[in-house]
C-alpha cells in the first residue's frame, strides 16, 4: 500500500501524519508512508485543503484529520 500525506508542515498535518504511522503500525499493515510538502505536487492531486491522505493514488480525505475509527477504516478497505 502507497500512502501519501498530503500537507505543508501545520499542526494538522504533523497531526495526520502522526496518527496514519500510528494507525498503520497497529493494523500491522505493509505501507509505504511518504510525507509530501511541495505545493505544486499537492494541487497535482486536486487538493486545495491540507491535510490530505492518499492512500495508493487515491485521495480519500482532505481539510481534516480523521478520528482512529475512521483512519483505521480507510486503511483496512
Amino acid at each position: 500500500m502507497e500512502i501519501k500525506i498530503l500537507g505543508t508542515g501545520c499542526s494538522k498535518c504533523k497531526t495526520l501524519e502522526k496518527a496514519t504511522r500510528e494507525a498503520v503500525k497497529e493494523l500491522g499493515v505493509d505501507a509505504n508512508i511518504e510525507k509530501e510538502e511541495d505545493i505544486m505536487k499537492i494541487m497535482e492531486f486536486g487538493v486545495m485543503n491540507t491535510p490530505a491522505l492518499v492512500i495508493d493514488g487515491k485521495v480519500v480525505t482532505s481539510g481534516r484529520v480523521p478520528n482512529e475509527k475512521d483512519l483505521k477504516s480507510l486503511l483496512t478497505k
